[in-house]
């Protein structure tokens, strides 16, 4: 599954005229060791000629590296490289991507993010990623009965093992990580186990949750000889799309999407504010205080973040390597004029020009904006197309959310922290267990993970 790294300053690559992008560039193609049994993208492959290498040449990679660092308006630009998985190309590949960039560089700093499975991480490249300093996110989707659920390798065997392994060489050579943990219909259900899993027992202090929404094979997906379904294009009307809405068995489901987000966010506000940094609550919160989006799934328009296959093939979005949404190829244009064609530009603006009445007359568009239009292709209650499928998970944590967030944006416009808002909140589960116990025997609400008679029932009671 291949998503953005998150924790640095958002990458950003302006031309001298023209609107900023940022590059998700795939050096191997779709290829991996992984046969992830939900990856949207292995079967990409199908796309490409059959005695593709899936290797980008010395000429694309340079291209690249000089094209992306020379449309940077500031003084640093940050590239980021996903799969497949891209340590099949070995350490090598990596040190001539180094050198490219110190080459092309002229004097500004830059920063490199790898998103890898770790499986295949050793000495080498945990030597070679501090020196350098990789960001590297690694994807793990909880405890290891959770993880190898859907994640397992070629022969159908568990991947976890390796990945725990993969991540001790990160930790033993002092390179800085993420976690990227995939949301499906097996591991969400497990909210506070998950959580406690990345946060206590593998110490991630930086945590992305990334829905997994995949359709089943549609008509155009059929003519491509793909398993699953295309997305919808945003420049269009959903309602041919939504007749074919059938979502994958592993995808998660609305309403529980959205009480893993609660369950999460109750644990995160009462003990890891400023100590655990979840992706999704740090960008929504900047969205409470007023600040522009910090992912483009939450921006009011898209089209500004694009993938680079390994030819140098350029599409609209990761999530949209498809013919239809082919923009070029590097090697015949400039990058800057791939992305700023009318029609790229037309992808991005129809995401907002697109919404339905139920979007835009919603309480919490200024935190979702519709989300990601490829998840927008169920109807609304109006009975128009183009809702995202999400759309009542989101809901369920924005309203569940709304009055800390409030909060936390008071706090720090008073000069104070946003984990100010942990005691806060503490006193407050007191002050109700008090005034109208639970079960004294169930979990107790401040999330220590003791029973309740045996922490803030005992204190409320002493």
């Amino acid at each position: 599954m291949s998503e953005s790294v998150s924790h640095p300053p958002s990458p950003s690559a302006t031309p001298v005229t023209g609107r900023g992008f940022h590059a998700m560039v795939k050096p191997i193609g779709p290829i991996c060791n992984l046969d992830c049994k939900y990856c949207y993208y292995l079967e990409k492959e199908k796309l490409y000629p059959r005695n593709d290498r899936f290797r980008m040449p010395p000429e694309v990679l340079e291209r690249y590296i000089r094209e992306y660092i020379a449309a940077q308006p500031g003084p640093e630009v940050n590239f980021a490289w996903q799969g497949g998985e891209p340590t099949l190309l070995g350490v090598g590949f990596f040190e001539e991507v180094v050198a490219l960039e110190k080459k092309y560089g002229d004097g500004r700093k830059i920063t490199n993010a790898l998103q890898t499975n770790g499986t295949r991480l050793d000495d080498a490249w945990g030597e070679f990623l501090a020196r350098e300093g990789f960001l590297v996110g690694i994807s793990i989707d909880g405890p290891p009965d959770l993880h190898n659920t859907w994640r397992v390798d070629k022969r159908g065997r568990d991947s976890s093992p390796e990945v725990l392994r993969g991540l001790e060489v990160l930790h033993k050579h002092g390179v800085e990580t993420n976690t990227l943990t995939v949301l499906n219909r097996t591991n969400a259900a497990e909210p506070e186990r998950v959580y406690d899993y990345l946060t206590r027992e593998l110490g991630s202090k930086y945590l992305q949750f990334i829905p997994l929404v995949e359709r089943k094979a549609n008509t155009a997906a059929r003519a491509l000889e793909l398993d699953l379904a295309p997305p919808p294009d945003p420049s269009r009307t959903a309602a041919k799309d939504e007749a074919e809405a059938r979502v994958t068995p592993w995808s998660v489901l609305p309403s529980q999407f959205g009480e893993f987000l609660v369950r999460v966010f109750d644990r995160w506000v009462r003990r890891d504010v400023g100590q655990v940094f979840v992706q999704l609550f740090d960008v929504q919160l900047g969205h409470w205080m007023g600040s522009g989006p910090g992912l483009c799934v939450f921006a009011p328009t898209c089209g500004n973040a694009v993938a680079m296959e390994h030819n140098g093939d350029v599409y609209s979005c990761d999530h949209y390597v498809y013919p239809d949404f082919k923009l070029g190829n590097l090697m015949e244009a400039p990058l800057a004029d791939l992305i700023n064609q009318p029609r790229q530009v037309a992808f991005g603006d129809a995401k907002r020009d697109t919404l339905p009445r139920q979007c835009r007359e919603c309480r919490y568009l200024f935190a979702c904006h519709g989300e990601c239009p490829k998840h927008r292709f169920i109807r609304s209650k109006h009975g128009e197309p183009g809702l995202n499928y999400l759309c009542e998970g989101y809901y369920r944590f924005f309203e569940h959310a709304d009055p800390y967030f409030t909060a936390m944006a008071r706090l720090i416009r008073q000069g104070r922290t946003a984990s100010d808002i942990m005691p806060m909140v503490i006193e407050e589960d007191r002050r109700q267990a008090a005034a109208a116990p639970p079960n004294r025997n169930a979990p107790c609400p401040c999330g220590s993970g003791r029973k309740f008679k045996a922490c803030c029932g005992k204190a409320a009671t002493a």
